[in-house]
């Protein structure tokens, strides 16, 4: 069973939609007990770092995902579930979930492409992926794949090797952390077509 984490961040029907899609049992809950029994964990979320990390502790999430980390269950980062895995963000000045080393950054307000031109912040629309090195998650993906990102924050890494793909903004950022038995996305698998179901199925048979 594949345990899709609700903490009032939204965004999990369309995950649930893209995981059944692809044949895969899942469910979408809060319940502690169902996290700490879950096979794999997908963690999505969209909003902001201070309510969501408000909301993990009131239902006592954030402990499970702890227990399930430091098990070896492999667990999925989408987007606020991406940031909310680190250290500590600049938004709201939160202190996060402490699983991957690291702090949230927001981009700058002014932002510019090659070119000089501002960006509009947030980040919103298709990026590509530049990979920095394998991972059984990411097998089967092409260069030219592009994928569904809205962010006005990204993660900043503590350690290099945790950087599993960098797109670019304006600024070149992590957009793929892989730690141990975590593998998270900037962007928006479940909204990104065929390569974002590709990298779904393929987190649904990741093993360590």
């Amino acid at each position: 069973m594949i345990a899709i984490i609700d903490y009032d961040a939204g965004n999990l029907t369309s995950v649930a939609r893209a995981v059944t899609y692809l044949g895969y049992e899942n469910v979408v809950t809060r319940d502690v007990r169902q996290v700490l029994a879950a096979e794999r964990i997908i963690f999505p979320g969209v909003g902001a770092a201070g309510s969501a990390m408000t909301s993990l502790k009131q239902l006592g999430v954030d402990i499970a995902l702890h227990d399930a980390f430091q098990r070896g269950i492999p667990i999925l980062g989408i987007c606020l579930g991406t940031q909310i895995i680190m250290e500590y963000s600049e938004e709201n000045e939160t202190p996060c979930a402490g699983l991957v080393p690291g702090t949230v950054r927001a981009f700058s307000p002014d932002l510019r492409d090659a070119d000089g031109a501002r960006l509009k912040i947030p980040h919103m629309g298709w990026n590509r992926i530049e990979l920095q090195q394998e991972h059984p998650v990411l097998a089967g993906l092409k260069p030219s794949d592009e994928f569904y990102f809205v962010h006005g924050y990204y993660p900043d890494p503590l350690h290099a090797d945790h950087i599993v793909g960098k797109t670019r903004y304006g600024i070149e950022f992590a957009s793929v952390i892989g730690y141990r038995n975590i593998i998270a996305t900037q962007f928006h698998p479940e909204k990104s077509g065929h390569p974002g179901l590709n990298l779904l199925h393929n987190f649904c048979h990741w093993t360590l």
